[in-house]
């Protein structure tokens, strides 16, 4: 199967998830954020065809990940390539996370009427959703631009049908509680 990348298989990041991970960049996104990190992904027509096939073969070199994040432009444009990688990560044992400017909610719509994207949503196992927003950026959240973003823990949300947010954000509003006693 061919899918649109941005970019060859990056290695080594840690920023992009949780522990030393690799990304796959995906080309092409509906979202046109202003000030998006990566304009150079919207474009449904620029970067490279890749055969998955070779991606996985990449996936197989890597050494110290421990996941594999899907980026980009929009992975969920892309859900059936997308997809069938998600799913050679784990038959490898690396973890799934994937950024998405499209949030939670709207990837349940979209999925009624494409079912690959409910196929690609049960092989994450963390989701970065929503459209970044300049005028609520923050440096002190981990692995999100703005603090509209949620990260969240796709299987359980899937299972209990209501958003379940990961530990960073569970530890941040646990935080914020305290605080608002002492106020």
């Amino acid at each position: 199967m061919l899918i649109r990348l941005a970019s060859k298989l990056q290695k080594d990041s840690i920023v992009d998830g949780e522990g030393i991970r690799a990304v796959i960049w995906t080309q092409g996104c509906p979202h046109h954020c202003p000030f998006c990190q990566n304009p150079d992904t919207w474009d449904y027509n620029g970067g490279f065809l890749e055969d998955t096939e070779n991606i996985k073969k990449e996936i197989n070199s890597l050494d110290d990940e421990v996941g594999v994040t899907f980026s980009g432009g929009d992975p969920f444009e892309q859900p059936e390539a997308c997809c069938e990688l998600a799913k050679y990560c784990h038959s490898v044992k690396l973890n799934v996370w994937c950024y998405t400017g499209y949030t939670y909610e709207q990837l349940l719509k979209k999925a009624e009427k494409e079912p690959a994207v409910m196929d690609f949503l049960k092989e994450i196992d963390i989701l970065v959703d929503g459209p970044f927003v300049n005028k609520l950026k923050s440096y002190e959240i981990k692995f999100r631009g703005s603090k509209n973003q949620r990260v969240i823990k796709v299987k359980e949300s899937l299972k209990k049908n209501k958003v379940v947010l990961h530990s960073i954000d569970e530890v941040k509003k646990k935080k914020a509680k305290k605080q608002e006693v002492f106020i």
